[in-house]
Formats: structure tokens, C-alpha cells, sequence
């Protein structure tokens, strides 16, 4: 009979160990290439959210751009309509006297308008102020 050796069984012993490193490393190399894939299919999935999400903040982006556009435009036209007539513009500089504290002379004199519309734009912001001062409501 074959007699075994130590030397024998230690590379038995060697090569068998090996073979189960071997083993290990394959398992864990397909585990880790399992993980990569799941990883990129992840990072593909939020690059596709962050570019519609890019593309739908842009898009909105020029929505408010051209809607402040046309409120300025807007916003110009209602001044030259405003400067264009200058019965408003009397009006307008009466109730900045009467803020300031003006009486119904002092518009008759400094606006050009008549005593009655004077009387009248006095009695209104009577009326505003002292709707103002009352204590409000709470909701």
C-alpha cells in the first residue's frame, strides 16, 4: 500500500483550500458584478428624473419669463394711458395731498378741480381712514 505522507496530505489539504478560495472568489465576484448592474440600472432611472425634471423646470422657467414679459408691457401701457389723460392725473395728485394731509382748498388750489369733486375726495378719505382705524375682524 501507498503510504501517505504528511508532505502528501498537506498539499491535499493546500489544494483543497485552494480550490474553495477559488470557489469564494467566483461567488463573490458574480455577487459584486450583480450589485454593479443593480447600481447602474439605479443610476439609470435618476438621470432619467433629474433630465425630465431639468426639462419640465426650464419649460416652466420660460413660461414666467414671457408671462413677466407681457405683465410689464401691460404695466407700460396702463402708465400712458394714465399720463395721457390729465383729469387723472389731477386725481391722482389730489389723493397723494390728501394723504399727505391736505384740506379740500388745498386740492382746489394745487389740482385744478372743482370744489365739489375736492369736498368729495375728502369725505372719502375721511371715510378710508376711518374704516382703516377700526379694529379687524379675526379669522
Amino acid at each position: 500500500m501507498v503510504r501517505v505522507t504528511q508532505v502528501t496530505l498537506l498539499w491535499l489539504g493546500f489544494a483543497l483550500l485552494s480550490l474553495a478560495g477559488t470557489g469564494a472568489g467566483i461567488m463573490l465576484y458574480r455577487r459584486m458584478r450583480y450589485y454593479e448592474r443593480q447600481q447602474q440600472a439605479l443610476v439609470n432611472v435618476l438621470r432619467n428624473e433629474i433630465r425630465s425634471m431639468t426639462s419640465g423646470s426650464i419649460g416652466m422657467g420660460r413660461r414666467l419669463m414671457d408671462a413677466e414679459r407681457r405683465l410689464n408691457i401691460t404695466v407700460e401701457k396702463q402708465q400712458e394711458l394714465e399720463n395721457r389723460d390729465p383729469g387723472v392725473l389731477a386725481y391722482n395728485q389730489a389723493a397723494r395731498l390728501m394723504e399727505m394731509g391736505g384740506n379740500v382748498d388745498d386740492l382746489v388750489k394745487s389740482c385744478g378741480i372743482g370744489r365739489p369733486e375736492a369736498e368729495l375726495m375728502a369725505l372719502l378719505h375721511r371715510e378710508l381712514q376711518s374704516t382703516e382705524s377700526l379694529p379687524q375682524p379675526s379669522r
